[in-house]
């Protein structure tokens, strides 16, 4: 494995220079640690590069890339857009396009910052410290409206990072909207999944909404807009914010899990509302069988974003379900066994299910009392305690339907037990 500088070094010494760009650039002018490091190549070939690095593996079609020791290296290249849609661009690489016109095709002035790897001189021909500074993102130049994958990429930077979009950028991603419809559901999807991993998720379609574009690719969270409910359960407004609001101290409450899982419940928290985008004006402000209709909306919704089928398991889970946790404390005993063991059985199980209506009775600061929201401390102990052990061993039944129906009723024993205090 060689030393960056080592490799930097031997460019030097064809004629060429190296350069770190993009997020590794702005990662560490943020202070954060970055994982992925690309670099750009001015002064030399393709050809030339692998030459000096025989090892090197390459790979791209319009322009070659190489793989060096974990790193990704490309020569300096300017675009021009030539059709709709994301990859109708002419790519040229040439030993004279310096660093500074490389940077001038990138998309925002965050993500167009380069440091030279030898002498660590940063160049910065759009301001973009000053953008980092000041917490605000920013076009690099006309050319963003050349990729309407761009569009999507801002709305995740801002929530990745917390930061405003220029009111001129959001006019460029306005001016994207007719091309939206040519980017694959992959490419979206990838976006969203991105926005979804951060600790703000809502400013994604918040931003999104200010362009006006969020009716192209998540119109089901767009039809939340307007839909009125009970000032009394919600101070926060209409759907679309109160759903904002779940998605956000999801997003907080999960943070301690793995990726898959964090996902899942994002995920579910973001559609568990879905149903009142349908529901008639004239039934405002209530949204009676929402979380039926929303269950069959996540299925249209995730395939369309070709969301993975774990998610949409989950959020369909989430849709059915999340009102009866809402008021599991009220339930009868036989009632609260169905609907746990209903629950445990689903991808989301109790513990997603029960984020996801912690979030929707309390976010926002409203006051119902999170102990009243306790199904899955007390689904795991009735589950674990009354379990198919316990049932050979008291009626040595072998599985079938009547061990499945003496499992349900002594569970339901258990809980009337349990709620007496015994």
């Amino acid at each position: 494995m060689q030393d960056i500088k080592s490799i930097a070094n031997k460019i030097k010494e064809a004629g060429g220079n190296l350069y770190l760009v993009g997020g590794a650039v702005r990662d560490e002018l943020l202070g954060k640690t970055t994982h992925d490091e690309d670099y750009c190549v001015t002064g030399i070939t393709a050809e030339k590069f692998q030459e000096l690095f025989p090892e090197a593996h390459v790979r791209g079609k319009a322009f070659a890339v190489f793989d060096l020791d974990g790193k990704e290296f490309a020569m300096a290249r300017t675009e021009s857009k030539q059709g709709v849609g994301h990859k109708e661009f002419q790519v040229n690489t040439d030993p004279q396009i310096t660093i500074q016109q490389d940077l001038a095709r990138r998309d925002i002035t965050i993500n167009a910052i380069a440091k030279d790897v030898l002498t660590k001189e940063i160049i910065d021909p759009f301001n973009g410290r000053q953008d980092i500074k000041n917490k605000i993102i920013k076009a690099t130049t006309e050319h963003f409206k050349e990729d309407p994958l761009r569009v999507y990429r801002v709305a995740r930077f801002a929530a990745q990072l917390g930061f405003d979009v220029e009111k001129e950028t959001i006019n460029q991603m306005r001016e994207l909207k007719s091309e939206l419809n040519c980017l694959s559901s992959e490419r979206v999807f990838t976006e969203l999944s991105k926005a979804l991993n951060t600790k703000q998720p809502s400013i994604f379609f918040q931003v999104l909404r200010n362009a006006d574009v969020l009716d192209i690719h998540f119109k089901e969270i767009k039809d939340l807009i307007g839909a009125e409910q009970p000032p009394k359960y919600h101070p926060e407004g209409d759907a679309y914010n109160h759903t904002m609001l779940v998605l956000d101290m999801a997003s907080e409450l999960t943070e301690h899990l793995e990726d898959n899982r964090k996902l899942e419940i994002r995920f579910s928290a973001l559609v568990h509302d879905l149903g009142k985008g349908v529901t008639p004006r004239e039934e405002y402000p209530h949204h009676y069988g929402h979380e039926n209709s929303g269950a069959e909306l996540v299925g249209k919704f995730g395939n369309k974003i070709k969301a993975p089928n774990n998610w949409i398991k989950c959020g369909k889970t989430a849709c059915r379900e999340h009102m009866r946790g809402g008021i599991f404390y009220k339930m009868k005993p036989s009632t609260k066994v169905e609907f746990i063991e209903r629950v445990d059985k689903s991808l989301l199980g109790l513990d997603g299910l029960q984020i996801v209506v912690i979030c929707d009775k309390t976010s926002g600061g409203r006051p119902s009392s999170k102990d009243d929201i306790s199904f899955q401390y007390i689904g795991n102990k009735c589950l674990n305690e009354i379990d198919g052990e316990y049932i050979k061993n008291k009626y040595g039944l072998k599985t079938g339907v009547e061990f499945g129906n003496k499992l349900h009723q002594e569970r339901i024993q258990w809980m009337k037990k349990y709620l007496k205090g015994e």
